[in-house]
């Protein structure tokens, strides 16, 4: 591969220079890891917000094991294809005819592949943690809020895959931590990879930090979920909850490039990575992947280009045709949520991929 070695120093250079706390990035061609670079700190803030001492921070490890946040919506959506798979479930059926209660507000025509592409018209998000006082009243409220708007069009929305969530786990007779375990990261070998309740083999100092949350009373969080609705849910959920690595998510990322899927079929790749939204050019969108989005994925953007961003501070892009991954994983939101977007930094990590492929 000619003209590795600018694009890819340049992009290094960007992420030495990004207004983050710490972060891993990796390219990967053809299975194969082009690079790896990590940089910053893992903690550079203790509980009450102020900078660490320089021998009391925790530097990022090639290892580090991150909160995914909105990745977990790809996860969610992969067992819902192997769902597909085994005649459990059916993509066009009324979400109703699985769960009654979502019948509510108007729901009922509301199908389980227009929670996948987010043109379900549900509301984009619901303080469940705060105005709800357990689990299953949370749940509750999640499955009978009216939608927002008409069904088809399109409203990114965490409701669609907590939703999706409880759905699958009702079809598959398990929580979703295990569907996850015995679907995906089991079979992949993922051994860094699952919702906090699987990681206990994981030590405390291999997590990056995320945000201190005075309105949870969690003070600094690290180890558990940041999302504080998945947080409420006990940590589990189909929207956020999934912590990985860099190493195991290009594992996971090859499930959908290599052309030889262990734990899907090719029929549900082709599902989960071409644009079912072809009437709404600014949100195409697979079964659970956003596709061809510039804002992130920079240069390597395109019609058969297949990603995600976590609000942590987490992307994954990937070139389902030339098989080229990009994967960045920061803390982004260590100690606060910042008040800009990273996906410049994004777009700048993934272009240094598309440039290095000529």
């Amino acid at each position: 591969m000619s003209g590795v070695a600018k694009p890819v120093t340049d992009a290094i250079a960007a992420l030495d220079a990004a207004a983050v706390p710490g972060a891993v990035g990796l390219f990967a061609v053809r299975g194969d890891v082009v690079a790896i670079h990590v940089t910053g700190y893992a903690v550079l803030y203790d509980a009450r917000g102020a900078l660490l001492p320089s021998d009391a921070r925790v530097p990022m490890r090639s290892d580090t094991v991150f909160d995914l946040a909105s990745l977990t919506k790809l996860f969610t959506a992969t067992i819902a294809m192997q769902q597909v798979q085994a005649g459990l479930l059916d993509l066009d059926a009324p979400v109703a005819s699985y769960l009654p209660d979502f019948v509510a507000g108007g729901k009922a025509a509301i199908t389980v592949r227009q929670l996948l592409t987010h043109t379900s018209g549900l509301e984009r998000w619901l303080p469940l943690w705060r105005d709800w006082r357990d689990p299953g009243s949370r749940i509750r409220a999640a499955l009978t809020n009216p939608p927002a708007t008409p069904a088809g069009e399109f409203v990114y929305s965490d409701l669609n895959l907590i939703t999706l969530g409880v759905l699958l786990e009702q079809l598959g007779g398990a929580p979703l931590d295990v569907l996850v375990r015995d679907g995906i990261t089991g079979p992949l070998g993922m051994s860094d990879t699952g919702f906090a309740t699987q990681l206990s083999h994981v030590g405390i100092e291999r997590f990056a930090a995320t945000e201190i949350e005075d309105d949870t009373g969690r003070g600094l969080v690290r180890g558990q979920v940041h999302d504080e609705n998945a947080w409420s849910l006990g940590g589990v959920a189909g929207h956020a909850g999934v912590f990985s690595t860099a190493a195991d998510l290009l594992r996971f990322a090859g499930e959908f490039t290599s052309g030889d899927p262990r734990i899907l079929s090719d029929t549900s790749v082709i599902e989960i990575t071409n644009n079912l939204n072809p009437g709404l050019p600014d949100d195409a969108h697979g079964l659970g992947f956003e596709i061809d989005q510039p804002r992130y994925m920079g240069e390597l953007s395109g019609p058969r280009t297949i990603g995600h961003t976590g609000f942590t501070g987490t992307s994954l892009v990937a070139d389902v045709e030339r098989d080229a991954v990009a994967i960045l994983l920061t803390n982004a939101v260590h100690p606060h949520r910042p008040d800009q977007s990273i996906n410049t930094l994004r777009a700048q990590w993934a272009t240094g991929l598309a440039r290095s492929l000529g």
